[in-house]
């Protein structure tokens, strides 16, 4: 195990639900001085009596990873805490912002970068100079496989997604000589209120007239009925922290080891058609349109040309 002694201590984020709450209480029993990143007090309050009821100990701080002002009281409470700042940070706080990107309005699409790109980052920042001074530690950023599958009507977790891993392989090489370790877990779906949530985005920036929601929303639902519970990638978090070597990248789920190589293996074309399916979104318009004029040709048309004059 690379965990040096006297240096299990780990700040979880986002916390108390979905992921979170199955990683916290996995490493609470396994003997990890568990920080929980809670954005509600009252939700932070009720995972320390859950965990109390099983036996397991772990201590909660407030945490917005959206606001750079609760980021660093919330750094500053885990540095007392762990006397000096844990020796690990996972990045797990995330939300969909489900629709049409034609729907999703600019503050929609902040918060979400906010909440899934740039607080991760800006917490890597703020964890990396106790790291340095202790000589190691370890981050794990909590992607998607959507992050390497774009797909429709998720435009905006795709896109935040897919920079947070881009984001972590840098890190992962510029804090190499800190003897810092980066790893990127991508699950697939699994059982949590984010599936939820996606289907509440989808009703808020519904377009009466805009295709694909209908399809979507049956989809979404029937994977939150079929989809098993998040423990596998709980499991997957705990070896990156333990194994001497961790893998730089781990994909976890049935169906983000299917997927991520098949669209990373078949052409464009036959991707964009399996999504048009699947979404119910229409290949081509309702009303066929007339074609493009040609350069120098007037759009109108030969009968709008204008007289000569006589």
């Amino acid at each position: 195990m690379a965990v040096p002694s006297g240096g299990r201590s780990v700040l979880v984020t986002g916390a108390t639900g979905g992921i979170g709450r199955v990683i916290v209480f996995r490493l609470a029993g396994a003997g990890w001085d568990v920080i929980a990143g809670a954005r509600d007090q009252g939700k932070a309050k009720e995972l320390e009596a859950d965990a109390a009821e099983r036996g397991l100990a772990l201590r909660t701080v407030q945490l917005d990873v959206a606001c750079a002002q609760s980021c660093r009281t919330a750094l500053g409470e885990a540095a007392e805490m762990t006397g000096g700042g844990p020796w690990a940070l996972v990045n797990n706080a995330g939300i969909p912002q489900a629709g049409a990107l034609a729907d999703v309005e600019d503050e929609q699409a902040r918060y979400l970068l906010e909440v899934n790109l740039l607080g991760p980052a800006r917490l890597c920042r703020m964890v990396l100079p106790g790291m340095a001074a202790r000589g190691g530690g370890r981050i794990v950023n909590i992607s998607s496989g959507l992050g390497r599958v774009p797909w429709p009507m998720g435009a905006w977790y795709s896109a935040g997604k897919h920079a947070l891993s881009a984001l972590t392989h840098c890190l992962r090489v510029e804090a190499a000589h800190l003897g810092v370790r980066v790893c990127l877990v991508e699950p697939g779906a699994f059982a949590t209120p984010m599936l939820g949530r996606a289907l509440t985005d989808l009703d808020t920036v519904r377009n009466p007239d805009g295709p694909g929601y209908e399809t979507t929303t049956r989809l979404f639902a029937s994977v939150d009925r079929r989809v098993p519970g998040p423990e596998p990638v709980a499991r997957t978090v705990e070896a990156c922290l333990t194994a001497r070597r961790p893998r730089p990248r781990y994909v976890v789920g049935r169906d983000a080891r299917l997927l991520v190589p098949l669209h990373t293996l078949l052409p464009l074309a036959l991707t964009d058609r399996l999504k048009h399916a699947v979404t119910g979104l229409p290949r081509t318009p309702a009303a066929a349109s007339p074609p493009a004029p040609r350069p120098g040709e007037n759009p109108r048309g030969p009968s709008a040309r204008p007289k000569e004059r006589a």
